[in-house]
């Protein structure tokens, strides 16, 4: 087959060169099926299909490239420091079909001399790809400024997510962006109106912020962003924009949306219409209908709208709520854009639903369309609990089982992997899993107020428990018949989450939570998956040839880590 070449150019400035026939000398056929009135087809697969053993052969490699630059934007009409990808916060989307090979290079071109730089491609497996999970201290060094890295992995997902900075705070000072990968759908819409990134916005840097929390207690943020806009008032003055999307009446829009926050947890929802949910994280779910949807930091749901409400107004609110019993967001009632059926010029006069000031999770809900059991019989266990301390400096860590992650940004996990080491040190947090399929149960529990997101790299796992108290398995009800898949859900503020995932993916995996400053704080664990098989998956000439920038970088600049290294 001969290849044909593509280039289109993106309104963030980053190209695509598709190169079709590149991955497989036997390509799938074009896809049939897959329309408004049939989303459960897609190519010769389905909606029922298994993604994680079989997965099309598309023949396509899609290729971006993303230049993260110190930058001064005005989000909701402030300006302010951020560190932007191609100009843009969020950067530019990165779209891919089920099956096809994604490949991006990463420019770092920040001034400071303090910015290392990596890109994490959250919720994406990455089977037998671990390097390139994007993870400083655990899967790479940092790139160095002036440098470049490339990622390469392939899309066997597909749905919604995002990817993201793994170093220090710099997700949150703009380095994120949405991930698109279409596939078959559990439920028929007719159109898809793309990511809707929810985030927190403060006028400080998160990095200014994490220096007065660590030291003068909690600090709020003073809005929050869709899709990167929002308006903001001080005294009779408003400043910036809110987002706006058009519904045609009688039709359904499949919406994607992502919460990238630092520290908010979103109560979503549009005034007079009701969301059919089809997806959480990367699995697809069999549909259910509601209202309001709560959304934790790093989780995803695919959502069909139906206009169907133009008879009661012609603009509604598009509302994302902080969660404030677990939220530090002063912007309750103004994170908001708009839906409208006319003229998009005026201000809705809609009324929200009622939302909950709690911290919840609607992983009870999910009911995996493609079931997966658990065995009732687990290889390992392990019991984390999650505690707050201070270091030697007086500042706050965050600790699991009185550990607090810190890691050698020169050192990663997998260069000590190459190098034979298994001497792990007290504060890397490693868990070794050596045996190949089988099941890890991981109990993490806390007894403080405070709610954390956990998220697991490299898998989808099983959420067999989660509530409040302390865990009891006598009383806990624990589902093992196709429970909930997803790879964020949350640890509830003096409560406990039961997961369960397979030893099916070689690798160095780390679990954290994902609020920013908790894992800046040390809140983390890594899992190192099946190590004999580690070290041959490793590309030891890029990983060592970063690293080497990295060092002679961080030697000229006198840099020492500053956090817990992730």
């Amino acid at each position: 087959m001969a290849k044909k070449h593509i280039l289109l150019y993106l309104s963030f400035l980053v190209g695509i060169h598709m190169v079709l026939g590149a991955a497989t000398t036997h390509p799938s056929q074009p896809c049939t099926g897959n329309t408004a009135r049939d989303r459960t087809k897609w190519c010769n697969y389905d909606i029922n299909t298994d993604y994680y053993n079989i997965v099309p052969n598309t023949g396509v490699t899609r290729e971006y490239w993303f230049d993260i630059r110190d930058q001064t934007l005005a989000p909701d009409g402030i300006p302010r420091y951020v560190q932007a990808i191609n100009g843009s916060v969020p950067g530019p989307t990165i779209h891919a079909n089920w099956g096809d090979e994604v490949v991006v290079h990463v420019r770092n071109d920040l001034s400071s001399s303090n910015n290392g730089t990596s890109i994490h491609w959250h919720g994406i497996r990455q089977n037998y790809t671990n390097q390139n999970d994007g993870v400083v201290s655990i899967t790479e060094c940092p790139t160095a400024p002036g440098n470049t890295i490339t990622y390469q992995w392939r899309a066997t997902q597909y749905g919604t997510t995002f990817y993201h900075s793994h170093f220090s705070l710099q997700a949150w000072e703009g380095v994120f962006g949405a991930i698109i990968i279409d596939g078959p759908a559990s439920a028929n819409y007719d159109e898809d109106v793309g990511a809707i990134l929810l985030t927190d916005w403060g006028h400080e840097t998160p990095d200014e912020m994490f220096y007065r929390d660590g030291r003068h207690g909690t600090q709020y943020f003073d809005n929050g962003l869709i899709n990167g806009m929002n308006v903001y008032s001080s005294g009779n003055n408003t400043v910036g924009q809110r987002f706006t999307t058009h519904f045609q009446p009688g039709r359904s829009y499949r919406l994607r949306l992502i919460n990238t926050a630092l520290e908010t947890h979103f109560s979503f929802s549009i005034d007079n219409h009701t969301m059919t949910v089809i997806a959480a994280d990367l699995v697809p779910v069999e549909p259910f209908t509601t209202d309001v949807l709560t959304i934790g930091i790093a989780q995803r749901y695919d959502v069909i709208v139906k206009a169907d409400q133009d008879h009661i107004a012609d603009k509604f609110w598009m509302r994302a709520v902080p969660q404030t019993d677990c939220s530090k967001n002063n912007s309750t009632d103004n994170i908001r854009g708009i839906v409208y059926y006319g003229n998009a010029q005026g201000t809705p006069s809609t009324t929200g639903y009622n939302t909950t000031t709690n911290c919840t999770d609607a992983s009870d809900s999910l009911t995996p369309v493609v079931s997966k059991n658990v065995s009732p019989d687990f290889t390992y266990y392990e019991n984390e609990t999650v505690t707050l301390g201070t270091n030697s400096a007086g500042l706050y860590i965050w600790e699991i089982n009185d550990v607090s992650m810190l890691v050698d940004w020169e050192n990663p996990t997998l260069l000590q992997i190459y190098n034979n080491e298994k001497n792990w040190s007290s504060t890397e947090g490693v868990i070794q899993v050596d045996e190949a399929n089988k099941w890890v149960y991981v109990l993490v529990q806390s007894s403080l107020p405070v709610a954390h997101p956990i998220h697991l790299h490299g898998h989808d796992f099983s959420v067999l428990a989660l509530g409040t108290g302390t865990y009891d398995p006598s009383t806990a009800v624990s589902k093992l018949d196709n429970p909930a898949r997803r790879d964020t859900a949350m640890l509830l503020a003096k409560g406990y989450l039961l997961l369960a995932f397979q030893t099916d993916n070689p690798g160095v995996w780390l679990m954290h939570c994902h609020i920013g400053f908790h894992t800046t704080g040390g809140l983390a664990i890594q899992f190192v998956e099946r190590y004999s098989e580690i070290r041959d998956l490793i590309d030891y000439n890029t990983l060592s040839q970063t690293c080497n920038t990295w060092d002679d970088w961080q030697n000229s600049q006198h840099l020492v880590d500053i956090d817990s290294g992730i």
